[in-house]
Parts: structure tokens; sequence; C-alpha cells
């Protein structure tokens, strides 16, 4: 009789819910100067709505310039100087940013006091950060990011254009710097065995392990992924790294699958606040993607896409301030534009073995072949 009452209660007992993906959103660079709330509302909130489609646990961006809080001066004079007011954070915390890469080569633009000086604002508004720091060991080392679905960890580096006593060391603040040795084509060895490390010991606590390049050191076609960077991105995969994302170009680049990982060879931009003349850049800059990717289990189980456009032009005509204010603003693509970004990225993504499923204003990738 006890044995049927038990058999019973089995029979009728629910299975248990499989637990929910953790999830985490990759888009272009947030080379942003003017607070898009204020001079793109309508756009703005667009991306804020996309951004919250489906819902991340992990929001992540690189931040391409330096915040001003009062601290350090500019160490260049250029068009391609890059700082601003702490506002900027302000939008993209309510975008839903939480995660941020610090390492570029506009970190330093401000000097050491102004890495400090920016970390400082990031900290304050309660982002997770990595790739700077007051020492190289803090600038190399790991930031976590807890969440109800799990833990994200990010190590964050920059190749190339760092300028000279940008990089941290033992005693001075800078960037998490990772050096090409042009002549082998190879990283130096010193940087890629602190980045290795960097990443085993994220992926003893953390369940997803981000490694975030951004990189300068382009071929002379910077559409081009250098053989160099597929390797170094394979061998941060293998040391732990879950997801390889670089910025830089900055342009798509396509997308690969190894060992269970993926690799976006460049992200391109999200936003776009240069004052540089119309037509300096190639067309494929102002295209980008949202990338939204699940993992369960310790491995990736999905990857949806969202193309991108950003705006070339600003409104008025240049040298106006309103024309760079909301110039290089993101929007949603659609329709012919949504599919041409699309069939663009699946082509650069075809020679990585990489195939993905356009659907509409939107993409999936292929996960049943992946290596």
């Amino acid at each position: 009789m006890r044995n049927l009452i038990l058999l019973a209660f089995l029979v009728g007992k629910a299975p248990a819910a499989e637990p929910a993906p953790l999830r985490v959103t990759f888009v272009g660079q947030a080379l942003i100067k003017h607070d898009l709330r204020g001079v793109a509302p309508a756009k703005f909130t667009a991306v804020r709505a996309a951004l919250a489609t489906p819902a991340a646990d992990v929001l992540f961006t690189d931040l391409e310039t330096s915040i001003d809080v009062g601290r350090g001066r500019p160490t260049r004079d250029t068009q391609f100087f890059h700082a601003t007011k702490p506002v900027v954070l302000d939008a993209l915390k309510e975008w839903g940013f939480n995660l941020l890469a610090l390492a570029n080569n506009h970190a330093f633009d401000l000097g050491s006091e102004g890495i400090l000086g920016t970390i400082e604002a990031v900290r304050t508004r309660g982002f997770v950060f990595a790739g700077t720091g007051p020492t190289l060991a803090a600038a190399s080392a790991p930031a976590v990011i807890a969440t109800p679905r799990g833990r994200v960890a990010l190590v964050a580096f920059a190749s190339g254009k760092v300028g000279e006593g940008g990089g941290a060391t033992a005693e001075r603040a800078g960037v998490n710097e990772v050096r090409l040795d042009e002549k082998t084509d190879e990283i130096e060895a010193t940087d890629a065995a602190r980045v290795f490390a960097a990443l085993r010991a994220a992926a003893q606590s953390a369940d997803v392990v981000i490694a975030y390049q951004h990189d300068h050191y382009w071929e002379k076609d910077n559409r081009v992924t250098p053989e160099w960077k597929r390797r170094f991105a394979r061998a941060c995969i293998e040391a732990g790294a879950m997801v390889f994302v670089s910025h830089g170009a900055p342009l798509l680049h396509g997308i690969e699958l190894h060992r269970g990982g993926v690799i976006f060879y460049d992200l391109g931009g999200l936003v776009f606040h240069t004052i540089t003349a119309p037509g300096f850049y190639l067309p494929e800059v102002w295209e980008s993607a949202i990338a939204n990717a699940e993992f369960s289990g310790g491995k990736l189980t999905a990857l949806t896409l969202r193309p991108v456009a950003l705006n070339e032009h600003g409104e008025g005509e240049p040298p106006a301030k309103r024309f760079y204010e909301t110039r290089g603003v993101p929007s949603l693509a659609t329709g012919a534009q949504a599919r041409a970004i699309l069939e663009r990225l699946a082509k650069l993504s075809a020679p990585f073995g990489t195939r993905l499923r356009i659907e509409g204003d939107s993409a999936s990738l292929i996960l049943s072949d992946s290596p």
C-alpha cells in the first residue's frame, strides 16, 4: 500500500522547471560625448526599449571616452581627443548598462589622473568595470558582476595607439595594455600570460567569462580580421573565456564559434560622436548590431542579433554644434536596411564557419554544428 501511494505521488509530481538562462547583451563601443536624452530623445527611448527586449542580466559596452571630473589634462589636441562630462554615464545607466570596459586608446586622453577620475565617476554610479586601474594589477584583474541567474566576469585590455605613459605599471595608473610584437605577429608573451592568468582565475568562480580587447593593430584594410587576432581570440577562449568581444576598427567584423565559446571580432559602434568630416570613414562604420546571448549549463545556448544604424549626418550643417551632438546616434535598422546589415554580417562570418538564420529584422546563430 505504501509503495502504491509513493508511485501515485511520483506520477503526479510536475517535472522540475529548467533554470532560466543567463542573458548577456553585447553592443558596439560607446563613443558618447553628449547626453542623448536631451539631444535625441526619441532615438534614445527607442534604443532603450530595444535593449530591454529581451531583458538582459548583464548589458555590456566599452566606454570610449574619458570622463572629465576636473582631474588630469588633455594628452592630445586633435579632432580625436575624447573627453566629456559624467552626465553621459547617467544616459548609459538609463539605457540599462551595468558592465563597462574602460580599456581603450582614449582612456588616457586626460592622462593618468584622468583615468582615476573616470574610475571615480563610473564607480560612483554603480557600474562594474575592468581594464584600467591605479596599478597594472588592478587594471588587469577580472571584474565580477553577480546577477540572480549567475556571475559574469570581465577581463579587459587595449592593444595599439595607447598613448605613451598610458599603460598601467606597478606604480602608475593606466590601461591594461596588451601589445603586439609586429615582427613575430604575436601578442607579447608577458602580456598574453597576464591575460590568460586573469581568465583562468575568473573561470574558477564565474558562470560566464568575457575577454574584451580594444584593438588598433589593424590591417591596411581595417575590414579584414588579422590572423594574429584569430589566434589570440581562440587562445582566450581556451584559457577560460566563454566570450571574446572586440571593438576598435570601428566596424563590424565576423563572428566565430570556438570550443563552445563565441568570438565577436568587432561589434563596431553603438554611439559614434566623432567630429571628423563627413565621408572620413567608410560607410560600414555607421552600421552595427546588438547581440543578445543566452548561457545555460556553462555553454552558449542561443544568440540573436538586431541590426543598428548610426546617422553619419547630424541635424544642421557642420561645423554647427547641433550637427555633432546629433551625429552617430543609433537607431534600430528595419526593412531593406536591416537585411543588408545582417547579410553583410553573415558574409563576414561565413569564412569562420558561422551561419546566420535571417528572419525579418533579426538573425540568429545556428549553433548545432559549432566546433
